[in-house]
C-alpha cells in the first residue's frame, strides 16, 4: 500500500466507503425494481392499459442511462456527495408526483422524468466509481461484486415489503412510504463525498507520467477510438433488455398464466436473493479469469434459461426456479463490465466511461419494457418479447468474446 492509500484508508476507511456505497445501491435499486408490481394494479384501476405505465417506466430507464454520464462527470469533478443527495430528492419527488396526480402525464414526468433523472446519480456510475477509487487494483473487482450484490439484496427486502405494502395501503399510499425510505440515502451519502481528485494518488506512481495528465476530453477521445469499448456498448444493450423486460412485466406474466399475484413478487425478490451470490462471484471470478469470457458465459446461460423457461409449463416452481438461475445471471455483468472499463482506461474517469456504457443498458431496458407493454397489448402475449430475448443473448455471448482487455498503456497503473 502506497502512502496515498494509507492517507485515504486513515481519513475515510475502505469499509466505510463500501458499506454506505452497498446501503445506498439497495435503496435505490430495491424501490425502483418495485414498480412491476404496481403495472397491473395501477393499469387496472385507472384504466389504463399497460402500454402507459408501461412508456412511463421505459421513459424512466432511458433517461436513467442518458443522464448517467452526466452525473458521472459532476461527480468526477465535484464530489459524489453532493450528486447522492440532490438525486436522492428527485428520485423521491418523482415517485410522490406519480403517486399523488392520476394522469399519464405525471406518470410520464414522475415515475418517468424525475425517477429516472434520480436513479442517474443514486446507482451504479457514480456509486461504483466512488468504491472503485477507494480499493487496490487487486481487490476492485470482488468490492464492486460486493456492491453490485447490494442492489440485488435491496431487491430481494424490499420487493416483498412493496408487495405487503400494496397489499394493506393500496398502491398509492404504498409508493408514498417507498418515497420516505429513499431518504436513507442521504446520511449515508455523506461517506462518499469527494470527488476523482483523491484517487489520483491511487493512479499515478512516485514518479508522474504523461497519461496522469490527461483530460477527461482525452480519455472520451480514446474510448472513442476503443474498439472494445464499442463491443462493450453493445453487449449491456441486450443486458438492460433483459432485466427491464423481466422487472416490469414478470408479475404481469405471472397472472396471465393463471398464478398468484405472490408468486411474480416472490420470483422477482428470489432473483434478488440469487443475484447477491452471482454478483459476488462475478466479482471474485473477475480478479481470477479474464472478465469478457465469463461475461459471454453469462450472456449465453441467460439465453438458454429463458427458452428452458417458456418451453416448460407454467407453475408455480418453473416461475420460482427461473428466477433463481436468473439471479445468479442478474446483475454479475456490472462487476465485470465496469470491472473491464477501469482494467483498460483506469479509475480515474471510470464514472464518466461506465456512464457512457450506461447509457446503452438503458436504451435497452427502454426498448425492453415499452416493446413489452406495446406487443403484449396488440398480441395479449408476450412470446414475442421472450424470443428477442433469447437471441440478443446469443448476440451478446458474441460480441464480448473479441474485446481487447489489455489495460493501455496511456493508463497503466503502477500504484
Amino acid at each position: 500500500m502506497t502512502s496515498a492509500d494509507k492517507s485515504i484508508s486513515s481519513s475515510r476507511p475502505v469499509w466505510v466507503v463500501l458499506l454506505s456505497g452497498c446501503l445506498i445501491l439497495c435503496l435505490a435499486f430495491g424501490v425502483r425494481s418495485s414498480y412491476g408490481l404496481f403495472v397491473k394494479p395501477i393499469s387496472d384501476e385507472l384504466n389504463w392499459g399497460r402500454e402507459v405505465l408501461a412508456f412511463s417506466l421505459a421513459l424512466q430507464n432511458l433517461l436513467w442511462g442518458a443522464a448517467q454520464p452526466f452525473a458521472g462527470m459532476v461527480a468526477d469533478r465535484y464530489g459524489a456527495g453532493r450528486v447522492l443527495v440532490l438525486s436522492a430528492l428527485i428520485y423521491a419527488g418523482g415517485i410522490i408526483l406519480g403517486a399523488m396526480d392520476y394522469s399519464p402525464i405525471a406518470s410520464h414526468l414522475g415515475p418517468g422524468f424525475f425517477v429516472g433523472i434520480g436513479l442517474s446519480g443514486t446507482t451504479f456510475g457514480v456509486v461504483l466509481a466512488v468504491i472503485g477509487r477507494s480499493v487496490s487494483e487487486e481487490k476492485r473487482s470482488l468490492a464492486l461484486g460486493i456492491a453490485t450484490a447490494s442492489a440485488s439484496l435491496g431487491q430481494f427486502l424490499i420487493i416483498p415489503f412493496g408487495s405487503s405494502l400494496l397489499q394493506s395501503f393500496g398502491w398509492q399510499d404504498a409508493l408514498l412510504i417507498l418515497a420516505g425510505l429513499l431518504m436513507l440515502i442521504v446520511p449515508a451519502a455523506y461517506f462518499l463525498r469527494g470527488g476523482s481528485s483523491a484517487s489520483d494518488h491511487l493512479a499515478i506512481s512516485e514518479s508522474p507520467s504523461p497519461e496522469n495528465s490527461l483530460s477527461m476530453v482525452d480519455v472520451l477521445k480514446e474510448a472513442s477510438r476503443h474498439r472494445g469499448y464499442w463491443l462493450l456498448i453493445a453487449g449491456f444493450f441486450v443486458c438492460g433488455f433483459h432485466l427491464a423486460f423481466i422487472t416490469v412485466h414478470f408479475p404481469s406474466y405471472a397472472i396471465d398464466k393463471g398464478l398468484a399475484p405472490e408468486v411474480g413478487a416472490w420470483t422477482l425478490a428470489l432473483v434478488g436473493l440469487a443475484n447477491i451470490f452471482g454478483s459476488y462471484t462475478a466479482g471474485a471470478l473477475g480478479g481470477a479469469y479474464r472478465k469478457k469470457y465469463l461475461l459471454s458465459g453469462i450472456y449465453l446461460a441467460r439465453s438458454v434459461a429463458i427458452l428452458a423457461f417458456i418451453l416448460i409449463p407454467a407453475s408455480t416452481v418453473s416461475f420460482l426456479v427461473f428466477g433463481f438461475v436468473m439471479g445468479l445471471l442478474w446483475l454479475s455483468t456490472v462487476p465485470l463490465t465496469s470491472g473491464l472499463v477501469a482494467q483498460i482506461f483506469g479509475p480515474k474517469y471510470m464514472g464518466t466511461l461506465f456512464g457512457f456504457v450506461f447509457f446503452s443498458h438503458q436504451v435497452g431496458s427502454f426498448i425492453g419494457v415499452w416493446l413489452g407493454g406495446v406487443l403484449y397489448d396488440s398480441t395479449q402475449s408476450y412470446d414475442l418479447v421472450w424470443w428477442a430475448s433469447i437471441f440478443l443473448g446469443v448476440f451478446a455471448a458474441m460480441v464480448h468474446w473479441p474485446i481487447t482487455d489489455q489495460p493501455l498503456r496511456r493508463f497503466s497503473q503502477t500504484a
